[in-house]
């Protein structure tokens, strides 16, 4: 049965470096979904130890912060915030960087794929009012989606695991990751400004309208997801009660809407990682049981290379995260997270190493579809200068404020 497992497991990890399975039409959701079940189907679980194998914490706060981010994306809040940046009067430079600010503070408070999803459609718009290039600007909410999540445990997907699994203190993540994060999006900005310093401007006469309608502003129902928002971030960082529980709280009050239909809201869900999560859950619990990760630890360490030592998980994580994504490298390597600073380095290492590649984080993979429904093309050879630029620097800065942190 152990020979079993692996054969599964291995499938389902060649499933995520490539993206899918040759002949199958599955994505990485349902790689992951399909290993699973073949596992429970097989005998090699049974289903009540597949349900204790989810971590139920960290499904639950991803859950939360998407019916969050659900209730500001229909109240307008990020269409109007974008307006309100990109209406500014400012040269092209000037406005880069406001979107890359703008992007980068929302991503830290309500996950980088909602922002991805959102911001690209105005700024799309913008760029053709005032006959700009949109590719650089997009490119900046991409990388700086990244690099602005990793400010928080609420960033992205593969934080929320990490802060749940290891019981991180929110407010002690924050004030390490916050100055790598914030300095990484000055480089973001350099980085862009000097690539297109001279080509700015688009040579298009003609102004295309956008594919969609944007969503229209709605006051209260933006006030009132901020305020909620806004008192939860308040308890992370000054209580102890439970994220879990209080962001499922805040879901809750959010779903009881006289005016926003509970339907519509859970439509907005990304309920595609939910399952991807739950998948990988069941299928690295299934290998653990066989013993075969401590066999393979075992046998890195007799060839000097230890996982826990924070220099070796940075390297590992940073190659993991560009072959199989980031949120089943982090899976992966959470069982050896035992150094104090093993939650700093698995967050920011596997988030920063996104920018890397086009399909290293689902941010980018998002921003280039929005693109695309654009009539926008945008590929490795024009991602590839600004994303290895961006990842060798914000890794390179990461590495350095881990090294520097007193209880490295």
């Amino acid at each position: 049965m152990a020979q079993a497992v692996v054969a599964v497991f291995i499938v389902v990890y060649i499933g995520m470096l490539l993206g899918r399975l040759p002949r199958l039409q599955l994505d990485r959701t349902g790689v992951a979904l399909l290993g699973a079940i073949v596992l429970i189907a097989g005998g090699a679980m049974s289903l009540s130890q597949a349900a204790k194998s989810i971590d139920l914490s960290t499904i639950t706060l991803l859950f939360a912060f998407m019916v969050i981010s659900a209730q500001l994306r229909l109240g307008g809040f990020y269409t109007r915030t974008a307006e309100a940046v990109t209406s500014l009067k400012s040269s092209p430079s000037l406005l880069l960087a406001a979107v890359i600010l703008l992007t980068g503070v929302l991503s830290a408070v309500f996950m980088n794929d909602i922002v991805c999803l959102a911001l690209p459609p105005v700024i799309i718009q913008t760029c053709r009012h005032r006959r700009l290039d949109p590719v650089p600007y997009l490119l900046a909410i991409a990388c700086a989606a990244n690099v602005g999540s990793a400010a928080t445990l609420i960033g992205n997907p593969q934080n929320i695991l990490i802060g749940q699994a290891l019981r991180l203190s929110f407010s002690g993540y924050l004030i390490m990751a916050g100055i790598p994060s914030l300095l990484g999006l000055v480089i973001i900005w350099a980085v862009i400004a000097w690539q297109y310093r001279t080509r700015w401007h688009t040579g298009e006469d003609s102004l295309k309208e956008l594919a969609e309608n944007l969503q229209p502003w709605n006051g209260w129902e933006s006030f009132k997801g901020l305020i909620i928002a806004g008192m939860l971030f308040v308890i992370f960082l000054f209580t102890g009660l439970p994220r879990d529980i209080s962001a499922l709280a805040a879901a809750g009050l959010l779903l009881m809407s006289r005016k926003l239909h509970s339907r519509t809201m859970l439509g907005l869900v990304d309920w595609q990682i939910l399952v991807l999560f739950c998948g990988l859950f069941i299928v690295n619990h299934a290998l653990a049981q066989t013993r075969v990760p401590e066999l393979v630890v075992s046998e890195l360490l007799g060839h000097g290379i230890d996982l826990a030592h924070p220099g070796w998980l940075f390297s590992i994580t940073v190659l993991l995260s560009n072959t199989v994504s980031n949120v089943p490298a982090v899976m992966l390597l959470l069982p050896v997270a035992s150094h104090p600073l093993a939650g700093p380095v698995l967050a920011l290492s596997s988030t920063f190493a996104g920018n890397l590649l086009i399909v290293g984080s689902i941010a980018n993979v998002i921003v280039v579809e929005s693109a695309a429904a654009h009539g926008i093309r945008i590929d490795w050879r024009n991602h590839a200068p600004t994303g290895v630029i961006v990842t060798v620097l914000t890794l390179a800065l990461a590495a350095l404020t881990l090294w520097l942190w007193p209880c490295a």
